[in-house]
């Protein structure tokens, strides 16, 4: 099976895994007509081969012809070098001065709606462009992954999320072009090593934060990926790079059986101290029974026997358990010992909330005993939208296997809230979006609406 994987030991940006896929072997000439597709002539793209710390790689910059004297998109992982960790991250609502793309697209954006572009507007120029079905689908939903991160800093719906202008730029360039890259490269399945983050602080227009900053710990922990720190005094994993693995990145961990056929490097700006400024990518070949387009974790089980309990008590443990945050709570028909029926009555929990459920249990039914185990779980790579219907907006979730989405649901209560303010029937409501789904999805996918408990 055709694989890239990524050696994320000095962190990742959008620019440098452009570098990196360049280095690999992407066309330039291919990239460019395509990012052209979008229509913006803001900027022009500088790709070169260079050094950084003696390893030879490819460097991608944005250079915006718009204000292009203080505008110049290096990587947001390399600043100017008289910019030292605490003072080269200015997130400001002007940013992209000499310290090449201080990650202001994602975290200093603007909320003047006179400037820039939010993601709706974003998503919409995706769509509206000549674009592959697929580079459109996994740029929106890359792109969205950064607008719910900044949505939740700021309190306010992803849609109306605002980008910087400058900002907004180069995160398009970066992030469909990196889904442009990979089409080229064939949609290759993408492994990862573990991520590696920096240390120290960051300005930005939120105040002074951190490393990692709010939106790459957003972007990461909504997936599940975890992040290990190192001594560098730098950030090294910015949003646009935490969004491209958590949308691409099948599994973390030490290559297993690849076998590296190429090699290429993206390289950053900023000479670091402790490791090179640069993103390996090894293109290879893995055994297919090695990486699957979907995502995977590992949730807690709690579980008892029960043939003792009346209904209003069980109703009532359900009912707590998932007010304290249990991912699902259910009960299923059983025959017990001496021919008694009986329930199995189960809770599925984070690993490290076992214990606290299994004594929400023992405290609140009859039993006096309960099973835990630790279990995996393979789950569709799942994103949130809304589709459009004559009733008006519907909240959905969409679930996508091997980059495709083959799932759509519509949010129960959104229906619901639909239905008592229309004064319509429920199923109505379900029929509308029925009609309307395919606006999301596109003619071409056939989706169902199944639950997708877990």
């Amino acid at each position: 099976m055709r694989t890239i994987y990524l050696d994320v030991f000095s962190g990742i940006s959008g620019d440098m895994f452009l570098g990196a896929m360049l280095d690999l072997g992407v066309s330039k000439e291919i990239l460019t007509s395509e990012l052209a597709k979008l229509g913006l002539e803001e900027y022009r793209l500088h790709v070169s081969r260079k050094q950084k710390s003696n390893i030879e790689g490819v460097k991608f910059d944005v250079e915006l012809t718009e204000h292009s004297h203080d505008h110049k998109h290096s990587d947001d992982h390399g600043h100017s070098h008289d910019h030292e960790h605490s003072h080269d991250h200015e997130h400001s609502h002007d940013h992209e001065h000499s310290h090449d793309h201080e990650h202001s697209h994602d975290h200093g954006h603007s909320h003047d709606h006179g400037h820039g572009r939010n993601f709706s507007q974003i998503k919409e120029l995706i769509q509206q462009s000549e674009l592959s079905e697929w580079v459109q689908l996994n740029a929106i939903e890359t792109f969205a992954r950064v607008a719910r991160a900044e949505g939740k800093v700021h309190g306010m719906p992803p849609d109306e999320v605002h980008f910087h202008e400058v900002g907004a730029v180069d995160s398009i360039v970066d992030i469909v072009g990196a889904c442009i890259a990979l089409e080229q490269l064939g949609k290759p399945h993408v492994s990862a090593s573990n991520v590696i983050e920096g240390t120290g602080w960051v300005h930005c227009a939120h105040g002074r934060f951190p490393v990692p900053t709010m939106a790459t710990l957003s972007i990461l922990g909504e997936r599940g990926i975890p992040v290990t720190q190192c001594e560098e005094p730098h950030e090294l994993v910015t949003p646009t790079g935490a969004a491209i693995l958590a949308q691409f990145v099948d599994s973390f961990g030490p290559m297993n059986q690849l076998v590296a056929t190429q090699i290429g490097y993206g390289l950053g700006t900023r000479d670091n101290q402790t490791r090179p400024n640069v993103l390996r990518a090894v293109l290879g070949e893995a055994p297919t029974n090695l990486t699957v387009d979907w995502e995977t974790d590992t949730i807690g089980v709690v579980e008892c026997n029960l043939d003792d309990l009346s209904p209003e008590i069980l109703g009532h443990t359900m009912g707590l358990a998932l007010e304290a945050g249990a991912l699902d709570v259910f009960h299923t028909s059983i025959q017990m010992k001496k021919q008694r029926p009986g329930i199995l009555f189960t809770i599925l929990c984070q690993v490290e909330e076992i214990t606290q459920f299994s004594r929400l249990v023992l405290l609140e039914t009859s039993a006096f005993g309960v099973r835990t185990y630790e279990t995996k779980r393979f789950k569709l790579k799942r994103t949130e939208s809304s589709v459009n219907t004559t009733f008006g907006s519907i909240a959905v979730k969409i679930g996508y296997l091997d980059g495709k989405a083959i799932r759509i649901t519509p949010e129960y209560d959104s229906c619901r809230e639909l239905a008592r303010k229309h004064r319509v029937p429920l199923q109505e409501i379900m029929g509308a979006f029925a009609t309307a789904q395919h606006s999301l999805l596109g003619e071409s996918h056939d989706s169902g609406t199944n639950s997708d408990s877990t």
